[in-house]
């Protein structure tokens, strides 16, 4: 026997409920477990239940509704302590139960959890009540939702018969359309298989004669073969004449030049014994110094070196190329490095070989201006100034080394004029004849203009 909060028998204890509880007063009562579970201790919770115990409703009612319904059927202890506190919370709807008399305007499915919860007297008819009311609200919903069904199917359905009408009038017109087609597509066959009959007939015709023709041209195909070879045979010989004739002609010319050779050295010989004969002594004396006139001093070597010029004087430059073929030699990157080495490479060469132009214009020496290109990945193009011979080195050979082989390459005696700062340069240049300057020196001379 339940005992009721104020520890008198229930009547409603003895009552069961012979039919599952409807979903809606289930989820009903499962809420109302969740929501009087927060306020027991844990040791008050069933076993089954304390390890919910720190869940939030929510999650309470997602992970242990189950648990919890079957806990407070089996369970008339905390059913009891549930029913506390729903009367806490609920004052109103659980006296009314007690009394009897369920409130009209409350919602059944809250009044049915609620007797669940309680067992008032009378119980499992406000539990069989609310689960037949909620049957016939949810058959209603049915039975509206079913009608609207079958109005939008009526609706679909007419709508799909006329969309079909018009699908069928619109497929007869192109079945229509295609057999007109059809049958212009027959007659334009039929006027190509007469097409293809007469063309076979020209085709063979074509055929026949391009075989007469073929024929004809392989005649005269032979023909000209014939004639090249009797061509080539004339040309041949006439070759063959021609070169006895060249053979004849250089045999003539040098019977020629020797006869005139040895005239020339009859009448060379001759002089060198008329010389030796007369006994004529060598010229000492010129013309020119027959007049009378007044010579100028001597020069003496104190003179002279009081008019020799400081290394670092561009005038050197002047006089050294102003030697007969005096041949000017420049370290490109040398001289540009030292002038201007803020401006790009490009600008660099540009700027010097214009310079150095307008130098051997002034000059009339030859001018070759050396740059390394052991570094590039590919040739420069460039197109050299006039006067300016413009070289970059091989790859795996420096600068330097290409100007050591321009000055071995000129003969001894030439005045080969050197430009760079570069000592070892400087030194490997003077010991082959030639004459180094320093890079500052072609740069103030290039500035003078």
């Amino acid at each position: 026997m339940v005992e009721s909060a104020s520890g008198a028998p229930e009547d409603g204890a003895a009552e069961v409920l012979d039919r599952p509880l409807p979903d809606g007063v289930r989820r009903a009562v499962v809420q109302i477990v969740s929501d009087g579970f927060g306020g027991l201790t844990v040791a008050e919770l069933p076993p089954q239940l304390r390890q919910y115990a720190r869940f939030t409703p929510s999650r309470r009612v997602k992970f242990a509704a189950n648990a919890m319904a079957a806990a407070l059927e089996s369970d008339h202890v905390f059913r009891q302590r549930i029913g506390e506190r729903l009367r806490e919370a609920q004052p109103e709807l659980t006296g009314a139960l007690d009394a009897g008399t369920p409130p009209p305007a409350a919602d059944p499915l809250d009044v049915a959890a609620a007797a669940y919860v309680l067992r008032p007297t009378g119980w499992v008819k406000l539990v069989t009540a609310a689960g037949e009311e909620a049957q016939r609200v949810d058959a209603e919903r049915a039975a509206e939702e079913t009608r609207a069904e079958l109005e939008r199917l009526r609706a679909e359905l007419a709508a799909a018969r006329a969309h079909t009408k018009s699908e069928t009038e619109r497929l007869r017109a192109e079945l229509d359309a295609a057999k007109r087609e059809a049958e212009s597509a027959h007659r334009k066959l039929r006027s190509a298989h007469s097409d293809i009959k007469r063309g076979a007939a020209a085709l063979r015709k074509s055929a026949a004669e391009t075989d007469a023709v073929r024929a004809e041209g392989q005649a005269q195909l032979s023909a000209a073969e014939s004639e090249a070879r009797r061509l080539k045979a004339r040309l041949g010989e006439a070759e063959a004449a021609l070169e006895a004739t060249r053979r004849a002609a250089r045999e003539g010319r040098s019977v020629e030049d020797m006869r005139v050779r040895l005239l020339l050295d009859t009448v060379l010989d001759a002089a060198q014994g008329l010389r030796r004969e007369l006994a004529l002594p060598p010229v000492s004396v010129r013309p020119a110094e027959t007049v009378d006139a007044v010579e100028p001093g001597r020069m003496t070597p104190k003179d002279i070196a009081a008019r020799a010029l400081s290394e670092n004087d561009p005038a050197i430059l002047d006089q050294l190329l102003a030697l007969p073929q005096a041949h000017l030699v420049v370290d490109g990157y040398n001289v540009t490095k030292t002038g201007y080495p803020t401006m790009p490479l490009e600008k660099q060469r540009l700027r010097l070989l214009g310079s150095l132009s307008q130098l051997a214009l002034q000059t009339g020496a030859e001018v070759t201006c050396v740059f390394d290109g052991a570094e590039l990945a590919a040739p420069v193009l460039l197109a050299p100034p006039r006067g300016v011979r413009v070289l970059f080195s091989k790859p795996g050979v420096t600068a330097d080394e290409l100007i050591r082989q321009l000055v071995r390459a000129e003969p001894p005696g030439r005045p080969v004029v050197v430009v760079s700062t570069d000592r070892e340069v400087a030194d490997g240049i003077a010991k082959a004849g030639a004459r180094p300057v320093a890079s500052a020196v072609l740069l103030k001379r290039l500035s003078r203009g």
